[in-house]
């Protein structure tokens, strides 16, 4: 349906994920399951980061082994709710760098308002994957890639747990070079701007907030 999209199907991701959703789950379980499926998701937006061989040393010989090149991946977390997708990647990614956009949803437009934005540097040179646990409306999205671009930012990726078809189709427009990864293209977006089935505000969930 989308060719910017990928929906990782992997029967780990989507029981971890079935478990989110349950309203029971606890917020220490919620956290613990987040942390887990985004080092599950963060294999596939890494698939084809670029390679060199490098000579090493094993206790029984020398050989040329393949290691990561170039610069460093910088990973850019939508506050407050990327934060749960930030750890888990960082765990298996521990050298990334690390930027943060705050953003929060206008209630009456849905609209996002600015009040924080810090990245790495030289963003051109580096593979950007940015982290939100929804793509609901998009706008957050659209105004985090609008803003990274201004920094110099050329090859992006989009990684969150759910994804409605309103947001994506909005990602498609505004930015269609930035693919997307995620667990689930879920049914609509509800009148309040929450993605259904969904799994309710993800930063509440993670944080105890509600």
């Amino acid at each position: 349906m989308y060719d910017h999209l990928t929906v990782v199907d992997h029967p780990l991701v989507q029981h971890k994920l079935s478990l989110m959703r349950d309203k029971s789950a606890s917020t220490a379980k919620f956290r613990q399951l987040l942390r887990e499926i985004s080092q599950l998701l963060a294999y596939e937006v890494t698939f084809d980061m670029e390679m060199e061989e490098v000579e090493i040393e094993t206790p029984l010989c020398k050989m040329m082994a393949p290691k990561l090149s170039g610069k460093k991946m910088a990973l850019i977390s939508i506050l407050r709710a990327g934060n749960g997708l930030l750890d888990g990647i960082l765990e298996l990614i521990p050298g990334a760098r690390v930027g943060f956009v705050g953003l929060y949803r206008d209630p009456e437009t849905l609209q996002p308002v600015q009040y924080y934005f810090k990245v790495p540097e030289d963003l051109a040179d580096r593979l950007v994957v940015v982290v939100d646990p929804m793509l609901a409306t998009g706008n957050s999205a659209v105004a985090t890639i609008d803003l990274l671009k201004k920094a110099g930012a050329t090859n992006i990726r989009f990684l969150c747990l759910l994804a409605a078809p309103e947001g994506v189709a909005r990602m498609k427009e505004a930015h269609p070079d930035v693919p997307i990864i995620t667990a689930s293209l879920d049914k609509r977006l509800n009148d309040h701007g929450y993605i259904e089935p969904g799994l309710g505000d993800a930063g509440d969930r993670m944080f105890g907030t509600k």
